[in-house]
């Protein structure tokens, strides 16, 4: 067969382009590098920082740490979702230390300076005595922000600025080659039933790479193994930021300690013997199972750290049942968790010696391979 003949052969065949290798060592580990990241991912693309189900009611928030700055995120009185950052317009004080909580307002623990929840200015004393001093001109910094089947996301990227040719994307442009794929797993209105969060001695790009990829599976995961075959992949979406496609579980079984299902299922889904993992550019891999969604958001703190936050979701008509069991698949999980955490704990140590130097993918590894060449695209 021709040369070039081969090539196009292998590409349609899901193999990865002839020459495909993993990333240069200063992608894993150069300050420099990590920097832009922050710099060109973390301050300009849409990123995943929560549910709306932590916030149900009026008043609830929760502080969510960002590429280096501090976000609320808070529900108001008419139920609309903000994101605000963190910073009183007085003197630049930190508005709120705790992780969630609930509020009537938003007062600066400093000078007193209050806040409605839609972020305007209702209180500022002895301000009135300053002239020209108008409230409405220091409502609090709002992102940019919005929902996608239920799930939060902000994006710290000068909308302005992005109409004038950065790139900038509404949330809704951003998600509409995924519009409508995932609404059997009703996810919008999902309950949060534990989240664990999992500090991590390695580049937050070998999780993505890991995720998508189960040729490491007969190895590293021998429980899962046992009910989802790791020769199973067949995936749908191969190019892009949005990546992935489903595995096959055993017939009868479910992906849990025990092996049976834990919940009453999400939605009307189809297949039962499939688990969709999906990777959303940059920080968010999602698990739809048929009777719950696990989700991680992934946040760099350096070169060779990562803060991982996973949740697991159910139906709320899951926790009415006697036979809820959440903890059978969030204990298989974690378990599953950390194996993956402990190999790319072991991929950073081997990356960042001398003797280091980028590999070939193989065949299983397609997903990993578009991944690096989207994530090289948006480095340019």
């Amino acid at each position: 067969m021709h040369r070039q003949a081969r090539h196009a052969f292998r590409q349609s065949a899901g193999i990865p382009f002839l020459g495909a290798k993993s990333l240069p060592q200063k992608y894993f580990v150069s300050p420099h590098i990590f920097a832009k990241e922050q710099s060109e991912f973390f301050s300009r693309q849409w990123l995943l920082v929560g549910h709306q189900s932590q916030i149900p009611k009026p008043g609830d928030y929760f502080v969510a740490p960002i590429a280096g700055d501090s976000l609320i995120i808070v529900r108001d009185q008419e139920s609309t979702i903000h994101g605000f950052y963190n910073v009183c317009r007085h003197r630049g004080t930190r508005l709120k230390e705790d992780v969630r909580g609930h509020a009537s307002a938003i007062q600066c623990p400093y000078h007193a300076w209050t806040y409605r929840l839609d972020g305007g200015l209702i209180g500022a004393p002895h301000m009135d005595e300053v002239p020209g001093f108008d409230k409405a001109d220091y409502s609090l910094r709002a992102v940019n922000l919005g929902v996608w089947e239920g799930f939060i996301f902000v994006n710290l990227a000068n909308e302005a600025a992005g109409a004038k040719g950065s790139g900038y994307k509404s949330l809704e442009e951003w998600f509409a080659p995924l519009s409508g794929k995932f609404s059997p797993w009703n996810m919008s209105i999902l309950k949060p039933a534990k989240r664990i969060e999992y500090d991590v001695r390695a580049n937050w790009k070998l999780m993505f790479e890991n995720y998508s990829e189960c040729y490491h599976c007969p190895g590293v995961h021998p429980q899962l193994q046992k009910v989802s075959p790791y020769d199973s992949a067949e995936n749908d979406l191969r190019d892009g930021p949005f990546l992935g496609g489903f595995m096959k579980i055993n017939p009868g079984k479910s992906l849990t300690m025990s092996g049976n299902a834990c919940a009453a299922f999400v939605g009307k889904i189809e297949d039962l013997q499939r688990v969709f993992y999906y990777s959303i550019f940059p920080n968010m891999l999602l698990s739809l199972h048929p009777e719950y969604v696990m989700v991680h958001q992934l946040w760099p703190q350096s070169p060779e750290r990562t803060l991982i936050v996973c949740d697991w979701l159910f139906h709320p008509n899951a926790f009415r049942r006697e036979d809820f069991n959440p903890e059978d698949a969030i204990e298989f999980w974690d378990m599953t968790n950390r194996q993956d955490w402990h190999v790319c704990e072991l991929s950073q140590q081997g990356i960042a010696s001398r003797a280091y130097r980028p590999g070939p993918f193989s065949s299983r590894e397609t997903i990993p391979a578009a991944w690096d060449k989207y994530y090289r695209q948006v480095m340019k």
